[in-house]
């Protein structure tokens, strides 16, 4: 069984998705949807041992091996990813129950489960195909079931906001497979290994170098880096709350892992940052992203849309380590990956709480807040430290590991920007903590904080938050060893 992981890492909730549609009821489609993404975790989890102990796994599909069929390709990077989608869907879905009641019309209730494993099947795919068109392929699953979860919220909005974030989405998913069209006519493989190895003979094409730019402006409409970032905002704030969890703390993710490993497995380090100025670009593109969004986020009235561009904001965080190309930069990215699923996920998952009890997300709203719901109020103030990166949390390694990694190229005042930019981010966390814990709240309100399926896995991500940021030797040290094998550094 375990040497056939791969497989059923995908093949799991690939099937389980159709199969919920005939269980119909409310109940046993969440309850069968629930149990299926903490099977996937536990698969991905045992990826991840075996990559520890041996090192790569390749899987060829149907028994034809590479570059003639399709291979799962399993390194410590994707393996990770494969983990972190799994979790975050399982833990999401687990919340899912009583905020779908409130948030998702019963009549569609049953549909959400299978386009949530189907996006949850498209992202795992993306991480784990060593296949560039079936990268194409997963990622439009995962986009396809990305609108319609989208669009299952009750305020009309919510159509809008999909169908901004398709024609986008479009767009970037066009660019993406020019790009491989272009780059299956020069080297005439879709395998990425086997790409790598013959691209460096044709570096000085246009073509080539044609491709290259069409990737990466299709992962840049994808990840949402500034200014590709427009379709976000109003898909995080008119999506279901356990949708814009989930998304928040997977889609982009995985994009920039796409981007990770386009960049570094496929083209590599020389063609990518000396025949190309991408570092440039990149940098210049992610402190934009970091400085606009956050100044945007503070001038937001819905806190929902307050944290989506503060999204934006830490996405170019996670570029700007990649623009260093070095190992203390790319470990930074990598573990913002991680680091930014978590105490964004539990930043929603909180806030799914406050709209379940009092019907909106609207700072205005909140008076009284951290009285009335103390609990959930603490997991959100604990996931803003974290945005803010005060020791002890998560954010703090991240911005800790890029800003040695600015020392380390001389840029001390990339370094000096990226301390300056959590200043904005202490302006909006305090907006919410003002009104929520030094506001009264209004004649007649009661104290009912969010029932225990709904507060357990939002302090599963929060806490999680909390003890990597002490722990900082399983997150930081897979990412060190992931970035040192991206740029063929490590053993």
């Amino acid at each position: 069984m375990s040497a056939h992981l791969p497989a059923l890492q995908i093949a799991l909730p690939l099937m389980a998705a159709p199969f919920c549609l005939l269980l119909r009821k409310r109940q046993l489609v969440l309850g069968f949807g629930i149990l299926v993404c903490w099977l996937s975790f536990a698969v991905s989890v045992g990826l991840v041992r075996q990559t520890l102990e041996v090192g790569e796994i390749v899987y060829s599909l149907g028994g034809w091996d590479a570059p003639w069929g399709i291979e799962y390709r399993i390194d410590l990077l994707n393996a990770s990813m494969l983990a972190l989608v799994s979790l975050i869907a399982a833990i999401v879905l687990t919340y899912a129950p009583a905020s779908l009641a409130r948030e998702i019309p019963e009549s569609k209730q049953y549909l959400f489960v299978p386009a949530y494993l189907l996006s949850m099947t498209g992202l795992m795919g993306i991480a784990i195909t060593g296949d560039l068109f079936n990268v194409f392929v997963f990622l439009e699953v995962s986009s396809l079931s990305s609108y319609a979860l989208i669009s299952l919220g009750r305020d009309r909005r919510a159509l809008t906001a999909t169908l901004q974030y398709l024609v986008l989405g479009t767009i970037g998913a066009t660019f993406i497979l020019i790009s491989i069209g272009l780059l299956y006519m020069m080297t005439g493989t879709l395998n990425m290994a086997d790409m790598a190895t013959r691209i460096g003979a044709m570096e000085s094409m246009r073509t080539v170098h044609a491709a290259f730019a069409f990737f990466c402006v299709g992962v840049g409409l994808k990840v949402a880096l500034f200014p590709l970032h427009v379709w976000l905002p109003n898909a995080y704030t008119y999506a279901p709350s356990v949708v814009t969890a989930f998304l928040a703390a997977t889609s982009t993710k995985v994009s920039v892992y796409v981007l990770l490993r386009f960049v570094f497995s496929v083209y590599g380090y020389e063609f990518a940052f000396s025949s190309m100025p991408l570092d440039t670009m990149l940098l210049a593109l992610s402190l934009l992203g970091i400085f606009v969004a956050s100044a945007v986020a503070i001038f937001q009235r819905n806190i929902k849309r307050m944290l989506a561009y503060s999204s934006v904001a830490q996405v170019g965080y996670m570029v700007l380590g990649i623009s260093f190309a070095s190992v203390s930069g790319l470990t930074g990215a990598i573990v913002h990956i991680f680091n930014h699923a978590l105490m964004k996920g539990g930043l929603f998952l909180a806030m799914g709480c406050i709209v379940l009890r009092i019907g909106s997300a609207r700072i205005d709203d909140m008076a009284g807040l951290g009285k009335r719901m103390p609990l959930t109020m603490f997991a959100w103030v604990l996931g803003g430290l974290s945005l803010i990166g005060v020791p002890l949390t998560v954010g703090f390694v991240s911005k800790w590991y890029l800003i040695e990694a600015a020392l380390e190229k001389d840029l001390w005042w990339v370094a000096g920007l990226a301390l300056l930019s959590s200043l904005l981010a202490v302006l909006y966390v305090w907006r919410v903590v003002e009104v929520a814990y030094f506001r009264e709240a209004p004649a007649g309100a009661q104290r009912e904080e969010a029932p225990l399926s709904m507060l357990i896995p939002t302090w599963l991500l929060i806490g999680a938050s909390v003890l990597f940021g002490i722990r900082t030797e399983w997150t930081a040290g897979i990412a060190q060893k992931a970035a040192a094998l991206l740029l063929g550094v490590g053993p």
